[in-house]
């Protein structure tokens, strides 16, 4: 049997080790994909310290990855050999549960996640359902396409799902990982487009992503900013910060709407007269299904919506994981396969 290098978590809390490990075959209804690129992203955590309930190791992490299928498993249809793939964060549905009768996969009770309910992208090869199968476009880098698969879907599918029109103040709270991502695809989404983060040193960047209008939260109110421009129909956040989101809603303005896609341990206050008498609400967004990844990645390269990112071998994928966790990387890190 042929053996192929990947990183794996022996324990949670334990070091990611490069180790060997056979090559996988697949299975009735799935195929194996010759990995190109991997992203890293912070949910990555959840498998390196065990924090997801019932995860299994030793586990290799990883679930934006971006390849070429290798080899498919009987049952397949529809996808060939050396047809590039992407998978993310959804990784695969049982299609019985009430959530999938409804359509709704992405929220699956027995929802599959690559990385943490199976072995992930950190690896030169993988094995995935095809139900979580994304094409991606021939003008993409792997390199590329692959943080599309997280970061790039959760913001352009929050941002399509918003009820917000070209021409509407779309505010993103946060120019990090998702941040920037999400400021391009408002941008080329014909929004007005605003972007909010600390300091002045993130106004330039905010422009250059695309941005109408850049405020500091640190020198500005973000609610009296944002009504002087009419008042924002969705507010998108993407920062980890509940009282971030907290000091924005009050500059929604009529039916207007904060989504919530960055995850923070503290709660979202609002202002209940404002709420009721502006009919504004508060949504979550989940990422999307393997569909909507692949709507993300030809959107992408319609547009030219590119992550900013930096690149290692998976050999350091150690280093590269640190850098990112601990805020270093100011955007996406991606492993690179040799």
């Amino acid at each position: 049997m042929s053996r192929m290098k990947a990183v794996q978590v022996a324990e949670a809390g334990g070091p990611l080790k490069l180790v060997e490990l056979d090559v996988p075959e697949p299975g009735d209804g799935h195929v194996r994909i010759k990995v190109q690129a991997c992203g890293i992203c912070h949910s990555d955590s959840l498998t390196k310290e065990g924090q997801w309930p019932g995860l299994q190791f030793p586990r290799v992490p990883g679930h934006e990855i971006a390849g070429v299928i290798d080899a498919i498993g009987t049952g397949v249809e529809g996808w060939s050999v050396g047809q590039r793939v992407g998978v993310g964060w959804h990784g695969g549905h049982c299609g019985r549960c009430s959530r999938c009768r409804q359509g709704d996969f992405v929220l699956c009770e027995k929802a599959q996640v690559p990385g943490i309910s199976y072995d992930g992208g950190y690896a030169e090869f993988v094995v995935a359902p095809v139900e979580a199968l994304a094409s991606i476009p021939d003008d993409l880098s792997d390199a590329d396409a692959a943080p599309l698969l997280c970061a790039g879907i959760t913001t352009y599918n929050a941002l399509r799902n918003s009820g917000a029109r070209a021409g509407d103040v779309v505010a993103i709270l946060g120019i990090g990982g998702l941040g920037h991502l999400g400021v391009q695809f408002a941008r080329k989404m014909g929004f007005n487009t605003v972007a909010i983060a600390r300091g002045q040193d993130k106004a330039a960047l905010a422009k250059q992503l695309g941005a109408h209008h850049y405020i500091d939260s640190k020198t500005q109110s973000v609610a009296e900013e944002l009504s002087k421009l009419g008042g924002a129909k969705v507010i998108l956040a993407t920062v980890t910060s509940g009282k971030a989101m907290s000091a924005a809603v009050g500059g929604l303005g009529l039916n207007g709407k904060l989504i919530m896609v960055g995850i923070s341990e503290e709660p979202v206050e609002v202002p209940i007269a404002q709420f009721i008498m502006g009919r504004n609400s508060i949504q979550g967004w989940p990422s999307g299904t393997s569909a909507d990844s692949q709507d993300t990645l030809e959107f992408s390269a319609l547009s030219g919506v590119k992550p900013m990112i930096e690149e290692f071998p998976l050999e350091r994928a150690p280093e590269a994981y640190d850098r990112m966790m601990s805020g270093a990387a100011r955007f996406r890190v991606v492993l690179k396969m040799a």
